[in-house]
């Protein structure tokens, strides 16, 4: 069985700058990730910005320059690659953590590498499959920085499995001159809602919330007010989708009725969440109202020896009270003692 010293799940800014610190305390760290380099962001929307400004976004100290205030997808991508070479980090891409457990002294990992998976969405390719395989190894430390966007939360309605149904959005201009259903009332539904619009789709926004919250960003929320106060953009507040169909979208609104409503296309954009299943199977002790996991908050080690978790994971439900502002430090915590 491979050996390896530690082994950090997840290639995203977090982990990333895990592979930093350890490797800066003389380690080797090998991190395996079961998308891309810093999958999270890659299947971020084309030509989508920040929120934030770049000095927020950096790791190890590498300086992140961008055209704009706040960079772009693209930008970031380059940014994340360019640490990547220079520090020189052996990143282990299309490769899944699938369970560990103590053995030997240390953890042993069952993974599976998986070189035809190209988007979190898709399922596993079928077993066997020539680009399918699977494997163990054992190491001393196992460091969780998973991160949550594989995950996307289900409406758990009937249809939702259909091929015209998607928990991502990429762009929006494959849309245009459709009837296009969208599910959610944060952030990222409104904004793909707009970018619809605007490339020539027909776009119904759906959201069980009856009003646009204050978590919304405050230079999006006038603009999708005004859209829907001029009959440019479609919404139904305050309502739930019941069901998909493939060529409708059944809810039911605050009134109590119900409407179809014609879709080409549905985009379900109601967040996601961690990996509480891999976590269970890893043996980590989880709150099951909060998610939160049996963790020292001075290490970041959970409940199994020698397993950490660093970044959103590590709170939880409470994703959005970890980014990668704050994240990015966890990394100096797990390894303070080398």
């Amino acid at each position: 069985m491979n050996r390896e010293d530690t082994v950090i799940v997840g290639a995203g800014p977090i982990g990333l700058a895990c592979a930093i610190s350890a490797q800066r305390r003389g380690l080797d760290p090998l991190v395996i990730d079961a998308g891309a380099i810093v999958n999270s962001v890659l299947h971020y929307p084309t030509g989508m910005s920040f929120f934030t400004t770049p000095e927020l976004l950096e790791i190890g100290g590498h300086p992140f320059t961008c055209a704009a205030e706040k960079p772009t997808r693209e930008e970031a991508l380059k940014y994340y690659r360019g640490v990547v070479r220079s520090e020189q980090i052996r990143v282990a891409t299309y490769t899944k953590l699938l369970t560990a457990q103590p053995s030997d002294g240390g953890l042993s990992c069952h993974m599976e590498h998986d070189v035809t998976r190209r988007h979190n969405s898709e399922p596993p390719s079928p077993s066997p499959s020539p680009g399918r395989s699977t494997g163990d190894l054992l190491t001393r430390r196992l460091v969780l920085a998973t991160g949550y966007y594989d995950n996307p939360n289900s409406l758990g309605v009937s249809g939702e499995d259909l091929p015209h149904v998607h928990h991502y959005f990429d762009e929006a201009h494959a849309s245009t001159g459709l009837d296009v259903v969208v599910v959610g009332g944060k952030n990222s539904a409104i904004e793909a809602t707009l970018l619809l619009f605007r490339a020539g789709a027909r776009a119904t926004l759906v959201s069980r919330e009856s009003d646009f919250s204050g978590s919304v960003k405050y230079w999006i929320k006038p603009d999708i007010e005004n859209r829907i106060a001029a009959g440019e953009i479609s919404a139904r507040l305050g309502a739930v989708v019941t069901a998909i169909e493939p060529r409708q979208v059944t809810i039911q609104r605050s009134d109590g009725e119900t409407e179809q409503l014609p879709t080409d296309q549905v985009y379900a954009l109601i967040g996601f969440q961690p990996d509480f299943e891999l976590f269970k199977r890893v043996g980590i002790e989880i709150d099951p109202k909060t998610g939160l996991p049996d963790i020292d908050r001075e290490t970041l080690e959970t409940n199994v020896p020698g397993v950490f978790m660093a970044g959103s994971i590590s709170a939880g439900q409470a994703t959005s009270s970890v980014f990668i502002e704050n994240g990015r430090f966890d990394g100096e915590k797990i390894f303070a003692n080398g």
